[in-house]
């Protein structure tokens, strides 16, 4: 296998990037790529140079400077010249051959790239929006309508998809990318990060419901789409490209196919897999998951370090009541060189009254002198109240359970309303309310994840969870919305 001939080419154009005066190169470059953008193609060097001098870096730079700078970038093909005839009147006009010059094609995608490039540590690329996800499924259903349609549609449409795959695999990738970069790790470990964590969490498990919905169906699709009208597709787009006006050579139409069947492939293999390694779906909700997982831990082990002292209270309060166990004085110095090892003296200075004046008398034997130590700062002020460091909170806790418990009868006895005959047919059922099209959209998620389509209710109840043989979509009417799935139909045990 040879090396393509176009891969072996000298990109001479890109040498004014890299040599000594770059800087002025670059200048001129610059100045001429924002002329073609306004559509001001062609430029007299008097013209660049009026430009030019308006820079500090340019005060003094002369005509013929620009003159040697321009035939540089002629030479690697980064200008195209041409003759200004219109104003020559004379021979010696004629001999001095006043020019003007354009950028050439190849000079204005390197700017663009350049542009590009300039911007981009700038740019707060990247997101996990599930609707990325929903659009992309809407748009390629669309394959299906590929027959009724004419060639410059189905074009258009083959575009708009590409487009579309493109920006869902560059957000989620940069967005993912942000969370294993060194500066957003230490970020993570800040009590700062703890202000945000719940709404941050909460913001990717909306994502994972959103893709593990939308995903599905794309994946359902692909594996039923007959590769005829994969291929059909592609030849109506190739037949509006070969009618397309063009300057360059001749459209080659195997290579056009082979790269449009790859990126088709390229997008089944996203949401499918291949030869039994997983998708970027699946490791998409694996990443995110483990986010959400170091996100927890981060903000478990900060949490940690803040109640550390209250931690360290109930281990003291612990070896106080050891301390009042030890039946004699001997004990508790026994204990307390293993609790405290050796201790470092400290001479107190105070006036007690001794009951004894004998210079044999041991401390331990009289009676403690009780010193109260105040701080030597100016904010103390002596408490006036006792506070209670355990407060009874039972009859909340009682509270909050008895609502709990209110509430779960209360969706019991909403969604047990809906059962006919032991199961729940999604097509069959009327207007449902918020709450209950939350529970049953619950109670089918977690069936569909049982390889065996099983799964339970918070109620104990049992269910299998079937789909339509014919595969139909049905619109689930609610309270506040219309919502189109798969028809389901949930079968309840006895």
């Amino acid at each position: 296998m040879l090396l393509n001939s176009k891969l072996k080419k000298e990109i001479i154009e890109a040498k004014y990037l890299s040599v000594e005066n770059t800087w002025r190169y670059r200048a001129i470059i610059r100045i001429m790529f924002k002329n073609y953008e306004k559509m001001n193609f062609w430029l007299l060097k008097e013209q660049i140079y009026e430009e030019l001098i308006r820079y500090d870096d340019f005060k003094d730079y002369d005509i013929e400077s620009l003159k040697q700078d321009l035939d540089a970038l002629v030479n690697w093909k980064n200008l195209i010249t041409m003759y200004d005839t219109r104003k020559m009147r004379t021979l010696e006009e004629f001999k001095n051959k006043q020019y003007k010059y354009q950028v050439s094609p190849y000079t204005v995608e390197i700017e663009r790239m350049l542009i590009r490039l300039e911007n981009l540590k700038d740019e707060s690329r990247g997101s996990l929006e599930a609707s990325l996800v929903e659009r992309f499924k809407e748009e390629i259903k669309e394959i299906t309508l590929i027959p009724s349609k004419k060639n410059n549609q189905v074009y258009d449409w083959w575009k708009r998809l590409n487009r579309d795959f493109k920006i869902l695999n560059e957000n989620y990738q940069d967005y993912i990318s942000k969370f294993y970069s060194p500066k957003n790790e230490e970020l993570m470990k800040t009590t700062q990060f703890l202000i945000f964590k719940e709404s941050f969490i909460s913001y990717l498990r909306d994502f994972i419901k959103g893709l593990q919905v939308n995903a599905s169906g794309i994946k359902n699709f692909l594996q039923e789409l007959d590769e005829n009208v994969v291929d059909a597709v592609i030849q109506k787009a190739l037949e509006h490209e070969k009618s397309l006006p063009r300057f360059e050579e001749k459209l080659n139409e195997e290579v056009y196919v082979e790269n449009n069947k790859g990126r088709f492939y390229s997008i089944k293999r996203w949401f499918l897999g291949e030869n039994h390694k997983s998708s970027m779906v699946d490791q998409l909700l694996d990443s995110t998951n483990e986010i959400i997982r170091k996100i927890t831990r981060y903000a478990m082990q900060l949490t940690e370090m803040k109640y550390v002292s209250g931690n360290r209270k109930e281990e003291y309060k612990k070896i106080a009541e050891l301390f009042s166990k030890c039946i004699t004085i001997e004990d508790a110095h026994k204990l307390s060189s293993v609790v405290f090892g050796v201790f470092k003296p400290r001479h107190i200075k105070g006036n007690p009254v001794r009951e004894t004046e004998s210079i044999t008398s041991s401390i331990y034997e009289e009676k403690p002198y009780y010193v109260t130590v105040k701080p030597r700062i100016r904010q103390y002020r002596e408490k006036t109240a006792s506070r209670v460091s355990v407060k009874d909170k039972s009859q909340e806790k009682r509270i909050r359970i008895q609502k709990i418990m209110a509430k779960r009868e209360e969706e019991r006895s909403l969604v047990e309303s809906l059962i006919r005959n032991e199961k729940i047919t999604f097509s069959e059922l009327g207007v449902i309310s918020k709450n209950q099209r939350g529970i049953l959209l619950r109670w089918l998620s977690k069936g569909k994840s049982n390889k065996d389509g099983i799964g339970k209710t918070e109620y104990g109840k049992t269910y299998n969870v079937v789909k339509s043989k014919n595969g139909e979509y049905i619109t689930l009417h609610c309270e506040d919305g219309e919502f189109k799935m798969p028809n389901y139909t949930l079968l309840f045990n006895k």
